[in-house]
């Protein structure tokens, strides 16, 4: 038996080389094969990728075509709307059908220009832009008012009577210009006038309280009297002030009463109130004051405030005020004339 199996080794170790040489070709050409199909396989797998890369682009491509044909059938829709409207608003506002409106209006059809101008053939934009023009001058034009010839009635009317009133108003405005005038006019005279007066007649009272001295009044601006001020210069016996602001307050006083003086005396008045006027005098001023007074109350009457004994011994009556012992206060009065009569 072991012969036997010494014998079967011995073939097969005959056989080996042989097997093993075999095998060897084997792999080497397996090797080869694998090399190929890798090589085939690399090559596949990059067409496979390029035909993935197209297969995007495709569907890319297809998504947008789809998109629009989609955009494309709204806009036809929308344009199949826009159609029937628009003939739905031929029909009902002109009466025209689609056959009639396309024969005489179509775009195959020249345009009629404007005013005098040729006919001219169609050009969208300019039509279009002609279609924009016209929609915003009736967009300013606003709605339609049905009562627009009333309005404008009425609107008339008014306007008629406001240019009325306003050639009324401009023939009143020269009116009350002319009266101005002439009221500037006669104050410039009547002003003028006064003023004369009484520069004459404060030259005469003033040397009647300065005894000496000389006094006048004159206009700031001679060219404009209605606006203008007065200027009042004086100069008291042995001085060389002008100016009322230099002289003392006795002095300022008494040229102030000269100027009232002179006022009253140019222009006289029925009566005259007198608020104390001779407060700051002494006895001398006082009496030269008197003296104006009794020359005044030959053509006026005079109501004389005051607190000075020689006013008062020259007053017609005398009015006070006295408080009784019950605190009341009474206005007493008294004639002195009557009295000194009595």
């Amino acid at each position: 038996l072991r012969r036997a199996q010494h014998e079967v080794a011995a073939r097969v170790a005959a056989q080996l080389p042989a097997v093993l040489d075999s095998v060897d070709r084997s792999v080497s050409q397996a090797r080869v094969e694998l090399a190929a199909a890798e090589t085939a396989r690399t090559a596949v797998t990059v067409e496979l990728g390029e035909l993935r890369q197209r297969e995007g682009v495709l569907r890319d491509r297809l998504a947008g075509v789809t998109e629009s044909v989609h955009g494309l059938e709204l806009q036809i829709h929308e344009k199949r709307l826009h159609v029937s409207s628009t003939l739905e608003r031929v029909a009902s506002e002109l009466g025209l059908d689609e056959d009639i409106l396309i024969s005489e209006y179509g775009p195959d059809q020249e345009v009629p220009g404007e005013g005098d101008a040729p006919s001219v053939p169609f050009d969208r934009a300019q039509q279009r832009r002609r279609l924009q023009e016209a929609e915003r001058i009736l967009g300013q034009l606003g709605r339609v008012n049905p009562l627009a010839l009333e309005e404008f009635a009425a609107l008339e009317q008014r306007h008629r009577f406001l240019v009325e009133q306003l050639a009324d108003l401009t023939q009143t405005r020269k009116d009350l210009l002319t009266i101005i005038e002439e009221l500037d006019e006669r104050m410039l005279t009547i002003f003028l006038a006064a003023f004369e007066d009484t520069k004459a007649a404060f030259g005469e009272v003033f040397p009647v309280l300065f005894p000496g001295g000389t006094g006048s009044i004159s206009l700031t601006n001679p060219d404009d009297p209605l606006t203008t001020g007065i200027e009042v210069s004086v100069r008291p016996a042995g001085k060389k002030i002008e100016r009322l602001s230099l002289l003392s307050g006795g002095e300022r006083s008494l040229a102030a009463v000269a100027l009232l003086v002179a006022i009253f005396m140019a222009r006289p008045s029925p009566f005259y109130i007198l608020d104390e006027v001779e407060a700051a005098l002494d006895d001398a001023n006082l009496g030269r004051l008197l003296g104006v007074f009794e020359r005044l109350r030959e053509s006026s009457q005079l109501i004389v405030i005051t607190h000075q004994k020689r006013t008062m011994e020259i007053a017609d009556a005398l009015y006070g005020v006295s408080m009784r012992q019950d605190g009341v206060s009474a206005v007493v009065g008294q004639r002195v004339g009557e009295r000194a009569s009595v």
